[in-house]
């Protein structure tokens, strides 16, 4: 299983989305989006992989991802196609902290 690290880039390996490591995942895990496993930019897709299906839910920009059970979080930095997953749980988007009450 691929190790993750803060501040490291992933990206679909079957449409746009771009996501950036935010906090580490608690064990070891596999991050996918539409199915497919996350790559490093670096990384081309062997091609062997149909495209997202636009009319899936999509990961959407600037939105942090959070996974429970793994802490894993992420922010998406390119939206499309296709929900981000860890182990097959689709992370859900994380709401904001209230601000403290001003007098």
């Amino acid at each position: 299983m691929p190790t993750y690290s803060v501040g490291q880039r992933l990206r679909s390996a079957v449409s746009g989305v771009e996501a950036i490591v935010v906090r580490v995942p608690s064990g070891d895990v596999t991050i996918t989006c539409a199915g497919a496993p996350m790559l490093s930019p670096d990384d081309e897709p062997d091609g062997s992989l149909p495209p997202a299906d636009p009319a899936q839910r999509h990961t959407l920009l600037g939105k942090r991802y959070l996974d429970a059970d793994s802490d894993l979080e992420m922010l998406c930095v390119a939206a499309g196609p296709g929900e981000i997953a860890v182990d097959g749980r689709t992370l859900t988007i994380k709401t904001a902290q209230p601000l403290p009450a001003s007098d």
